[in-house]
């Protein structure tokens, strides 16, 4: 295989957004078991104290996750995230304004690989949703077990991440007061699988919620995957490991930091994230199958006219259509 090396005089600013990038791989892959054996080392070692403290700490502060989580202001606006932005680029579509006393779940699709779209808007202002959307704290829902790392959970919780059990969600737009959104990145880890540059097929089902569709387009265009259809020995391994852990574990792959042909850094390629018109819901006390379902179907059309509007916008053609499964 032939190595095409990046030039040696890139400019600076393209090198900090690479670095900023390769920090964000990390955390995703590989931050929370370096905090797991970082609290290990310290509860063995003569600092146990330290361990033990923040042990009681996260004992009292267990249900944090599931409570709309510890956001803060001054992480999200870290300068990182701009050199995130700019890498892709990223950037946030407003199609209608939403009403800040009121709770939203945005539905965001695609999930992709590594979810880079819904991180970048909705984890930090970089992309200025606070600026599009005032009033509105956004909240991406993260699988629960992340919530158990030590130190880790700290730390995503500070970019708005919580957890993504039913309580988690229902705190969040009960809220009397209004103002939260919930992220849920739909087709979770099925989707993950299928993420790879072309793919626009989504695994889409919908609670009864105040609603609003997002599309990404560019999501599935940051990695490659190894190919693994339905039905192979790959994708038997991956669906059986995904029962197991309830993680996905798509071998994916890109570009290197300082070559372009191997690696796990995500290819330099546009995300455009537009969010759509909120769907009206009625909300009752027991709704039936058939609510569910026609629920279903409205928000499944929301989507599909938000994809049909803007795809030839953002680069795809008049006859590429979504395929919902």
């Amino acid at each position: 295989m032939k190595i095409e090396f990046a030039p040696l005089n890139i400019p600076l600013r393209r090198r900090l957004q690479t670095a900023a990038v390769l920090q964000w791989v990390f955390s995703f892959l590989a931050l929370a078991q370096c905090c797991l054996a970082a609290f290990i080392l310290l509860a063995l070692s003569d600092w146990w104290m330290v361990a033990l403290l923040y042990a009681g700490w996260l004992w009292l502060d267990w249900d944090a996750p599931t409570s709309g989580g510890r956001r803060s202001h001054w992480m999200r606006g870290w300068s990182v995230w701009e050199h995130f932005r700019d890498y892709f680029p990223l950037t946030l579509v407003k199609t209608a304004d939403l009403d800040p006393k009121k709770n939203y779940i945005f539905g965001f699709h695609p999930h992709g690989v590594l979810v880079a779209g819904g991180f970048g808007n909705f984890c930090t202002e970089a992309t200025g949703f606070s600026h599009l959307f005032p009033g509105l704290k956004s909240h991406l829902l993260m699988l629960p077990f992340w919530f158990r790392v030590p130190f880790f959970r700290d730390y995503i919780m500070c970019g708005g991440l919580v957890s993504s059990c039913k309580s988690s969600l229902s705190y969040l737009v009960s809220r009397p007061e209004g103002g939260n959104v919930a992220v849920i990145a739909v087709g979770g880890a099925p989707e993950a699988l299928d993420a790879r540059p072309g793919a626009l097929t989504l695994q889409v089902c919908v609670e009864s919620a105040q609603l609003v569709p997002v599309f990404s387009f560019g999501e599935n265009e940051l990695f490659d995957q190894i190919e693994n259809p339905a039905g192979s020995p790959l994708r038997r391994l991956q669906n059986r490991l995904q029962g197991i852990m309830g993680i996905a574990m798509p071998l994916f792959h890109a570009r290197g930091v300082f070559q372009y042909s191997f690696g796990l850094i995500p290819y330099r390629k546009p995300i455009h994230t537009v969010v759509g018109k909120p769907i009206p819901v009625t909300q009752t006390p027991s709704p039936s199958s058939e609510d569910i379902e026609s629920l279903h179907k409205v928000y499944l059309q929301g989507l599909t006219e938000l994809f049909e509007q803007h795809k030839q916008t953002y680069g795809l053609t008049e006859h590429q259509h979504l395929t919902f499964i």
